[in-house]
């Protein structure tokens, strides 16, 4: 049920980038103008991130996912009445922004650290692979609607749905493996301790979280590094790969199967990055998974033209294999160095995931209509990629005496339950 819900969100997210050029000649909105709205959908994407883990915390992942898709049903069916700018801004932005962003990866986060004791890497992966499911499965179908029937039309598929779903994750989804009567898969029954009930309110847990986090080394460089991951796959590729294409006379269905098949070798590219990450250091695995990217980022501008070249295909192979592979690694540093607020702590990592993605998405529509081409986006995001690389390299290599790493978790914040260890200082 989760890998539904994630497979939906990131979806619905993607959307607006196979309804860029039929808004844009409807309307006559610039690039700058449409970006922007996608920027606020892709901002709270990540914003509403710790503030959703939390909820689900105090009150359950059942309540807020249904919310969620209540809400993007809405953004998108409210969409089909646009008129002005500030509308889109609204719609796309602002309410399936939020909806979106409830059911982020956060939620994957929630569920591998609830149901699972052993396998965590490998179940993050799975779960996460959900979100290039989306990709593939919804991507491809807006854009053959949007380009025979209308964008109103995809947009009324869309909400119609995210509705459909909410019955169902009614009826099957769960909090808890004690709702089921089970223990968590690998847990000892002989001394696992269930974990308190959450209490206090969400906003000021989420806060609480960052308070303590913000005090370590290691968190700004996750945060600094994902950052750039967001701006260099979401922001760059997510949003403009397809706009980008269509400007070398490559038609937007092609254009936008080949970001579908982005998805498909996704899918394995995570589940692998899961299963490795139970087995390899998680900070070498994000080095590799960086550097790739960003050589990739650098000869994209050589490989776009009217037709799919083999060139072409391989960078669809190696951009969709290391896509979302940084998501497993992430989250296993942020439980490793952060404890029991580790899942809250992800979402404020995740966070700054898209206020790259957002600040990406604007830069490159900004680049787009000042020099009339995306290359020098793409190599942006070819230098950001080596920096990202070197933050992962160093994440947990320093200390600071007055950090939450140094303090240990009960001296930082006693918020944790006893049954909780401590999180692991920065090596």
């Amino acid at each position: 049920m989760a890998f539904l819900a994630l497979l939906g969100a990131a979806g619905f997210r993607a959307a607006p980038g196979a309804l860029m050029v039929p808004l844009h000649h409807e309307f006559g909105w610039s690039t700058s103008v449409m970006s922007l709205a996608v920027s606020i959908n892709l901002l709270l994407f990540g914003l509403i991130a710790p503030f959703a883990a939390a909820l689900m915390d105090r009150f359950g992942m059942r309540q807020v996912i249904s919310a969620a898709l209540v809400l993007v049903a809405c953004g998108a069916g409210g969409s089909v009445f646009m008129t002005a700018s500030w509308q889109l801004l609204l719609f796309w932005g602002l309410l399936i922004g939020t909806g979106t962003g409830s059911m982020a990866l956060v939620l994957a986060a929630t569920v591998s650290t609830r149901w699972f004791v052993e396998r965590r890497g490998l179940v993050m992966g799975v779960l996460t692979a959900g979100s290039a499911t989306g990709q593939l499965i919804i991507l491809p179908p807006v854009a053959s609607l949007a380009e025979s029937t209308g964008w109103r039309a995809a947009s009324l598929v869309i909400a119609a749905a995210a509705l459909v779903v909410v019955p169902l994750v009614w009826a099957v989804m769960r909090d808890h493996p004690s709702d089921r009567g089970v223990l968590p898969y690998g847990a000892d029954p002989n001394t696992y301790t269930p974990p308190a009930d959450a209490t206090g309110g969400a906003f000021s847990r989420a806060l609480e979280a960052l308070a303590f986090a913000s005090r370590s080394w290691s968190f700004w460089a996750l945060a600094i590094a994902f950052a750039i991951c967001g701006a260099t796959t979401n922001g760059l590729i997510g949003i403009h790969f397809i706009p980008s294409a269509h400007d070398h006379g490559m038609p937007t269905t092609v254009a936008a199967g080949l970001l579908a098949a982005v998805g498909v070798f996704d899918i394995a590219g995570t589940i692998a990055s899961g299963w490795l990450t139970d087995r390899f250091d998680p900070r070498k695995l994000l080095v590799a998974y960086y550097g790739f990217r960003g050589v990739s980022l650098l000869l994209l501008p050589w490989l776009l033209s009217e037709t799919v070249h083999p060139s072409m295909i391989m960078f669809v192979v190696i951009y969709g294999l290391d896509w979302v592979a940084t998501v497993p690694p992430t989250a296993a540093l942020c439980r490793e160095l952060f404890g029991q607020r580790g899942t809250i702590v992800f979402g404020w990592v995740f966070a700054s995931h898209q206020v790259g993605a957002a600040a990406a998405a604007i830069g490159a529509g900004a680049i787009r209509d000042s020099f009339g081409t995306y290359t020098y986006a793409w190599w942006g995001g070819a230098v950001l990629c080596v920096i990202a690389a070197a933050l992962s390299f160093v994440v947990g290599t320093r200390r600071r005496a007055d950090s939450p790493d140094a303090l240990g978790d009960d001296q930082a914040g006693r918020s944790n339950s006893a049954a909780t260890p401590a999180p692991v200082t920065d090596r």
